[in-house]
């Protein structure tokens, strides 16, 4: 089974790790994970490409993705469950469901910050996006 697991860094994200790894002996075979983490495009700012490099953007997006990344990545390597680390860049919600589909993923696992419906209402949610976009399963982690 191919499991993608959208991490954010947060305590939220990190349960969802812990469950995934917690309950990898409900599948057949050992899980094989597509560690995802999203970061949202920066602003479009008039001039700002000529001050700032897209190598520099890119960086930054590598660097903080894979701070995102790291809590999740030392747990699962700890596990012994197989992974591989991706960041990208997008609105977090698509792009998570979307490489889901292009990676064939079997799977969507993703952490919830456990608001409350009006929280949610007005705010929006990640996870309550993911649930709705894809033609998948979505396992959701309070």
């Amino acid at each position: 089974m191919k499991i993608l697991l959208a991490v954010d860094g947060s305590k939220n994200s990190l349960a969802a790790v812990d469950c995934l790894i917690e309950h990898a002996g409900w599948y057949r075979e050992k899980p094989v994970v597509e560690l995802l983490t999203v970061h949202a495009p920066l602003p479009k700012l008039p001039n700002f490409r000529k001050v700032v490099s897209k190598a520099q953007i890119d960086r930054y997006y590598q660097e903080e993705g894979e701070t995102c990344l790291a809590a999740a990545r030392t747990r699962l390597e700890r596990s012994g469950i197989s992974h591989e680390a991706r960041v990208l860049v997008g609105p977090t919600a698509e792009t998570i469901v979307k490489h889901a589909k292009d990676t064939s993923c079997d799977l969507i696992c993703v952490g919830t910050r456990g608001m409350t419906e009006l929280g949610q209402a007005l705010q929006g949610s990640t996870a309550t996006k993911v649930v709705h976009i894809p033609p998948l399963p979505v396992l959701l982690v309070k």
